[in-house]
């Protein structure tokens, strides 16, 4: 049986380069995502609370009407918005928004350790600081790191994709000129002028 021939080791350090290249893509997507899921669930949440608060101050007001001035039409706006009431608690019992925001946010953190370590990892790959075993020991690290971390991290939605595709793609969240870099930067170690 005819053996494969042995890959050179820039072939081997490309394919590995290529992978970690390809996670860190993923990793910056889903940290973006769980950014802007948050975003989501907490815009939500702040208008579900002020739509209660709306509400029962409408609910108060009617039955007030009702109860000294003797509109009929007043406690049927009161019955009808304190149904609407009573269903909106409901909801919001079952579904700590507050909290479901919090976690992507946790996990939002969680990932961006995992996106600069991807990004530490590449600069050593590029920069000819590694062995190859090396690299595969930090990429299976960081892998199983990943894995610990989507495994607690709660779903995203599409709304929440859109909105890290656009913010990454168009706005150009994560990138930055050298000149904007530069101002960060004391003047020795600027690149431009």
């Amino acid at each position: 049986m005819e053996q494969n021939s042995p890959v050179d080791k820039s072939s081997e350090m490309e394919v590995l380069e290529s992978q970690i290249r390809e996670c860190f893509g993923r990793v910056v997507y889903s940290h973006k995502t769980q950014e802007k899921c948050a975003d989501i669930v907490l815009s939500l949440h702040k208008r579900l609370k002020l739509m209660l608060i709306i509400i029962s101050a409408i609910v108060t007001t009617s039955l007030l009407i009702k109860l000294f001035g003797d509109q009929g039409w007043a406690l049927l706006v009161g019955v009808i918005l304190s149904t609407i009431l009573f269903g909106l608690n409901t909801y919001m019992k079952d579904y700590d928004l507050g909290e479901i925001s919090q976690k992507h946010i946790n996990a939002a953190n969680e990932l961006w350790d995992i996106r600069e370590t991807y990004l530490s990892l590449l600069t050593d790959i590029k920069a000819n600081q590694l062995s190859i075993n090396q690299i595969i020991n930090q990429r299976d690290d960081l892998q199983k790191r990943l894995h610990n971390i989507y495994s607690g991290s709660p779903r995203t939605n599409y709304k929440a994709y859109k909105e890290a595709s656009k913010a990454l793609q168009v706005n150009e969240e994560l990138t930055f000129s050298d000149k904007e870099i530069d101002v960060f930067l004391p003047k020795e170690l600027r690149r431009t002028e």
